[in-house]
């Protein structure tokens, strides 16, 4: 507020005898205007404005804002900074977290409920510059860093239960894109058969039904310990081993496992020449365990860690210091006599181990004729549950036992029995071929169902 006052006032020494004399008081906003005539103030003349000037106390205090300001704004800065870095870069984790968590429990209600969208949706995750920032991302293919760095395999991966367990890994079963997929989890000492079965996997362009279909591999990494991922196509009936144990089959279903089987390994055996074919493959590890059962009652074959290819006379085994299974060996591999650089040896090896499976099938046929038999494996009550190398080549080599085929489907199933001793015979060069045993069991089955009618 200003406030103007006229008057006379006795401040001589303020105000010298002058006309209209001016004056500012130190350290005041008190401005004088003087003079000594009669009436002189009748002359208003408008004070000018008075300058803003800062007292001692009052530049402090301007000081002290400004630095307080500055220091407190530097500070939450740092802050800022700190809990950054101490998140991961993640301004929200904790929401991040709540939202994956909440991903996850949307997938598993996905699981339990008969709704099937039809419109598929890739739930949103983390983002690819905190992927940069963790140094956890991986090319897919275990070469390294990817020159684009894009949300890998894994990433994209719900794991929701283990659906099997051995020595060389762990089977789950998981959602990738609310598609059920099959996660194959190999432990890192076994990276060799990992590598193997993508190998094997990128040969076949030439695909077949009966062959386990491949989605994609990975590498990731879980509480600091690496994982080497394979995701394949998931199939809810599980191995052919665990649907013989709980189930029988009808004679029609028998055929229609046996011939995709067969089918699957002749699709193996034959190499496909081509601008897109495919080398020929030898599985090397044919049993009931690595066959799948799909919904439809047929089956596709998996577990390529040990396979060998061949194309053109070039011959790929790859070293792999895995063994196959010792109760499904062929008598020259269990001699040690195995022509290791021909190709026909692996294959004639595979025909006598698909041979068992097919024993294993017809045992838990039920028929008009006759009840189905409790699951067996092969040589079981032979040798014991896990036989060494020597148990099973003096039971197979020096003794010539095979599995017994009862004799009432011996006495019913005739053409089928012989199949089955022709494939298992101890001389690989009399065995019969994949495809030649499809054409057979073809035919059985076309007489069979002709004479049924």
């Amino acid at each position: 507020m200003i406030a103007q006052k006229r008057g006379c006032e006795d401040m001589g020494l303020v105000c010298h005898f002058r006309n209209i004399t001016r004056h500012e008081v130190l350290n005041s906003k008190l401005q004088m205007d003087c003079c000594n005539t009669d009436y002189c103030n009748g002359n208003h003349v408008p004070f000018p404005q008075l300058p803003i000037q800062l007292g001692y106390d009052n530049l402090w205090n301007t000081v002290f804002i400004i630095s307080f300001s500055t220091i407190s704004i530097l500070i939450l800065y740092i802050s800022y900074l700190l809990y950054k870095r101490i998140n991961g870069g993640k301004l929200f984790p904790k929401r991040e977290q709540s939202y994956q968590n909440n991903a996850n429990h949307v997938e598993r209600e996905y699981l339990n409920s008969d709704y099937k969208p039809e419109v598929k949706v890739t739930l949103p995750g983390e983002s690819t510059l905190g992927v940069i920032d963790d140094g956890t991302v991986t090319s897919g293919s275990g070469s390294g860093y990817p020159l684009l760095v894009q949300r890998t395999l894994a990433k994209q991966i719900t794991l929701i239960s283990c659906i099997g367990q051995g020595r060389y890994g762990e089977v789950w079963k998981g959602l990738f894109h609310y598609d059920e997929v099959a996660v194959k989890i190999f432990y890192s000492r076994d990276e060799a058969s990992w590598h193997r079965e993508i190998e094997i996997y990128s040969t076949m362009i030439v695909k077949n039904e009966n062959i386990l279909p491949f989605i994609g591999s990975d590498v990731t990494s879980v509480n600091s310990c690496t994982q080497l991922w394979l995701v394949t196509t998931y199939y809810p009936l599980g191995s052919l081993f665990d649907y013989l144990n709980m189930n029988t089959l009808t004679i029609e279903t028998m055929y229609s496992v046996m011939i995709s089987i067969v089918s699957g390994v002749c699709h193996l055996h034959t190499e496909v020449f081509g601008t897109h074919g495919k080398p020929a493959i030898a599985h090397r590890d044919i049993k009931s365990k690595n066959i799948l059962m799909k919904t439809d009652r047929t089956c596709c074959i998996a577990d390529f860690g040990l396979a060998v290819t061949h194309k053109q006379t070039l011959l790929n085994v790859a070293l792999n210091h895995r063994v196959g299974t010792k109760r499904y060996m062929a008598p020259e591999v269990l001699k040690l006599a195995l022509q290791e650089n021909n190709f026909q040896s692996y294959m004639m090896a595979d025909l006598y181990s698909l041979s068992l499976v097919l024993w294993e099938i017809v045992r838990r046929t039920e028929s008009k004729h006759y009840p189905a038999f409790n699951y067996m494996v092969p040589y079981q009550g032979m040798v014991a549950s896990d036989p060494s190398f020597d148990d099973m080549r003096r039971l197979v080599c020096d003794d010539n036992r095979r599995p017994e085929i009862p004799k009432e489907i011996e006495t019913h199933l005739p053409k089928l029995s012989n199949i089955i001793k022709e494939t298992w015979s101890g001389n690989p060069k009399t065995r019969l071929p994949a495809l030649r045993i499809k054409k057979s069991l073809i035919n059985i089955w076309k007489d069979t169902f002709e004479t049924m009618a």
